[in-house]
Formats: structure tokens, C-alpha cells, sequence
């Protein structure tokens, strides 16, 4: 695992096994120092991400085969694995994993150091689950969840398979029932001018669903998803949201920007220091090229909604692109980076996102102050002419409430129209079950109402 130190000096930590028979340890990974020998590897949030670069095929210092499916090449852990997640005989570690705009299930085996899939393989997207979660491995036979914008979540089991064969899977229970929504994965390459510089060459995704009859008799209206961290991903995975949107009408763009995991560390290191910016433009582009993709998209009637990092850039975009959204809905935005900083409870995160180094003794400087203000959307809450839906978490400790009032009372003051929803008792995730009724709710409706 690469860790930066607090004065930047890098270290090298080398995660032992023991063998709890012999008593015995043994080295499970051979980490080494990223700078040094161009693997990547760094601590995610949810698990150790082990990620090498492509056209690679040496990771955690041995030779590892490369490895690349339907899904894209093995980018690395980005989550925390099951608590029984190993074969009967301890060589072979299963896992899920985001691999680009899917989450993959795959297998290492110690001995042959290969990384295997373990998930079907088919040429028909409809027929394909774009999400495999594993809940546990028990004398080999592995219990997964699998998943698509589709298909509601379904258990699966199989058997680990032997060396070059593939798993039999058995569905346990079909779905009660799956939806005609149609969906598609898209890759987008940044334009040179909104290349990384440091970072370059490195591309993106997104996952588009869209309902299968248009409730409209013109084109269907597209609301934009984008997910918060901003280190997480859009897997192809069932998700409620995106499901009760496709049911009402509307297509449904689910962006994975640079620094959403699941496209290797250079892509999460790209983002670092160019909140506001990278970010943003990666969505609209993601936006663009949706349209120019497919003509049944209705680039007239166009939202953003999000959470958390993904408010934080819904907030920009309206602010951004004022012509071109007609409409946003955000859930405890980052608002004002600035204000900001003595509230939340990931301060650490506040410094490095911008650019900074943090230590735990650091007092706020005027220049880190003014860069984190000028990341913000605050920034551009005069530009902003759409619409603008706040739901706001009372209990919200990661990003406080005073957030969504700091825009609420921008937009109120210019007459602008915005409308704010107060939920006292709920934190940063909303995540109680009424309120998550009442947000999709009141989304549909502030939709319905500005598309």
C-alpha cells in the first residue's frame, strides 16, 4: 500500500498472512513504494485498493497475468471484502470489485497468480447482470447478488471452478419481476483541451437507461445522475432511483467521472486538486456525447440531480451551464468548500481534495481558504437560472445543513426559484425509509413541474 506521510515522504507497508496451522507468515502482498516502480496502490475508502496501470501485468510485485473481460481489465479492490471470502484450501481470495461502469466478480490464485472472472460472459446486454456482489464463501460454493438497471437483485450460488473451467451458476429465485428498460454502457473520451496533464489519456464512463416507451409523444426528457465520494462508482446495478424515473418516463445518464473507482488510480489521483472543474466538464461531456448518441434524447428538457459530491456538482453544473439544465435536485451539496471546513467531520478531505497537504494540527490559511472558495458553486449562484430542489439532513455531520441554506439564501435572495426540504432527523446518507419516499417523491414531482 502506498501511503503519503505528513511530510510527504512515501513508505512502504507490506500486509503479512499468517498461517494459523503451522504458525507460520508469509508475505500476501508485496507492496512497493508507487513512485519507484510505477504500480499503483493506495487505501480506498471500503477496502485496500491493489491497482495497477494499464498494459500492465506486474502488480503487488509478482507477476500477476493481465487480465480483461466484457467489463473491462482488473483495476484493483475498491471495497471491503466478506468476512469468508477464501477457498477451502486458502489459495484462491474472491471478490467484487468496480471494474469501470460494472462490478465483477473475480478470483486470485495465490500459486498461478492469476486474476480470473468469475461472472457469465454473454454477448447480449439484456441477458448480461452488470452488477456481482459476493455475500460469502462457504466450502467453495460462493453466495453472490447479482443485479441489473433491469433486473432487480437476485441470489446466485456456485462452486469455485477448477484451474481453466467456468463456474456453473444456479439461480436461486428468478427476480418477482424485471423491467423492459433498456440500457447501455458509454465511453467517453475527454477532448485534449480537458485532458489531465499530469494524468493524460485517461477516458470514462457512464450508464444510460432508458424507459421502454416514451410517456411523452415527443423525446424523452434526461435527468443526469451523478454519484457522490467522489471516489465511488454507477455500477450497471439495479438501482430504486434510476428504476422509478426509467417506470415514469424519463432516461437516465449515470456518470462515473474521472476519480469514480473502478478505472485505475492514475483516474483517482487525476481529480485530486481539480474539483469543480475536472469534474464538472466530465459530466457534460458524458451529457454530450448521451445526446449525440441517441436521438430520442430531448436535449431541450435536461436535469441534474445528485448527493453529498454529486449535489456538489449538480450545483455547479446549473451554475456552469445556466442555459442548458432545466432543472436540479441536490442532497446535502457541497456548497461553499470554505465555510465548510469547520464543520464536517472528514477535514482531512476538505485540504487533500483541493490540493493541499493535511496534518492535524493545521490552521486554515487565507490561501487555502481562497481555494476552496473558488472550487465551489457558490461561486457561480448568480449564473444559476434553473430551478433548484435542497434536501437537507438536519443530523448531517459530514456535510452540515448550513450548506444547502448558504445556496438556499443565494437563490431566495435574486428570486430565484428554489424550494428546501428540512429532514431533522436524518444525517448526511437520508437513508431513513420515509424519507427516501419522500425525496424521490418530491424530485418526481419538482421534474414533472420544470421539464
Amino acid at each position: 500500500m502506498y501511503v503519503p506521510s505528513a511530510n510527504s515522504v512515501t513508505v512502504t507497508v507490506t500486509p503479512p498472512q499468517l498461517d494459523l496451522k503451522s504458525g507460520k507468515t508469509s508475505t500476501l502482498l508485496d507492496v512497493v513504494n508507487r513512485p519507484n516502480t510505477g504500480r499503483l496502490h493506495t487505501k480506498i475508502a471500503g477496502g485496500v485498493a491493489c491497482v495497477r496501470e494499464k498494459k500492465k501485468s506486474n502488480i503487488t510485485g509478482e507477476n500477476f497475468s493481465p487480465f480483461s473481460s466484457p467489463s473491462g481489465e482488473f483495476a484493483g479492490i475498491y471495497e471491503a471484502l466478506p468476512s469468508c471470502c477464501w477457498s477451502a484450501d486458502s489459495q484462491r481470495v474472491v471478490f467484487s470489485s468496480a471494474c469501470r461502469n460494472w462490478k465483477d466478480l473475480f478470483m486470485v490464485d495465490r500459486r498461478s497468480k492469476k486474476v480470473t472472472s468469475l461472472s457469465d460472459s454473454a454477448s447480449d446486454l439484456s441477458k448480461v447482470y452488470g452488477s456481482w456482489k459476493l455475500l460469502t464463501v462457504q466450502k467453495d460454493l460462493m453466495v453472490v447478488c447479482c443485479s441489473s438497471p433491469n433486473t432487480p437483485p437476485t441470489l446466485r450460488v456456485g462452486f469455485l471452478p477448477s484451474a481453466g473451467k467456468a463456474v456453473t451458476w444456479q439461480t436461486l429465485q428468478q427476480p418477482v419481476m424485471t423491467f423492459n428498460f433498456h440500457w447501455t454502457i458509454l465511453d467517453v473520451t475527454p477532448p485534449s483541451e480537458e485532458d489531465n496533464t499530469h494524468y493524460s489519456g485517461l477516458d470514462f464512463g457512464a450508464v444510460l437507461v432508458k424507459p421502454s416507451h416514451s410517456l411523452y409523444d415527443a423525446k424523452i426528457p434526461l435527468v443526469v445522475f451523478i454519484h457522490g465520494g467522489p471516489h465511488s462508482q454507477f455500477p450497471a446495478e439495479w438501482n430504486s432511483t434510476t428504476a422509478g424515473l426509467a417506470k415514469l418516463g424519463f432516461a437516465v445518464l449515470m456518470v462515473n467521472y474521472r476519480g469514480s473507482t473502478g478505472f485505475g488510480q492514475d483516474s483517482i489521483l487525476s481529480l485530486i486538486g481539480q474539483i469543480g472543474s475536472q469534474d464538472v466538464k466530465d459530466v457534460q461531456r458524458a451529457v454530450l456525447t448521451a445526446l449525440q448518441g441517441d436521438l430520442a434524447l430531448d436535449p431541450k428538457r435536461l436535469a441534474v440531480i445528485g448527493g453529498s459530491h454529486g449535489g456538489f456538482l449538480s450545483c455547479h453544473l446549473v451554475g456552469q451551464y445556466p442555459e442548458f439544465y432545466r432543472a436540479c435536485a441536490a442532497r446535502n451539496p457541497v456548497i461553499n468548500a470554505a465555510t465548510l471546513l469547520g464543520t464536517s467531520d472528514i477535514v482531512d478531505w476538505r485540504y487533500t481534495s483541493v490540493g493541499f497537504q493535511y496534518s492535524y494540527d493545521q490552521i486554515p490559511t487565507a490561501e487555502a481558504l481562497a481555494a476552496m472558495l473558488e472550487k465551489s458553486p457558490i461561486t457561480h449562484a448568480a449564473q444559476i437560472k434553473a430551478p433548484v430542489l435542497l434536501m437537507l439532513g438536519g443530523r448531517d455531520r459530514r456535510v452540515s445543513p448550513h450548506q444547502g441554506l448558504e445556496l438556499y439564501k443565494a437563490l431566495k435572495s435574486r428570486a430565484s426559484p428554489v424550494r428546501l426540504l428540512w429532514f431533522a432527523e436524518d444525517g448526511h446518507s437520508l437513508s431513513r425509509v420515509d424519507t427516501q419516499a419522500n425525496c424521490f417523491l418530491n424530485i418526481v414531482l419538482w421534474l414533472n413541474q420544470h421539464l
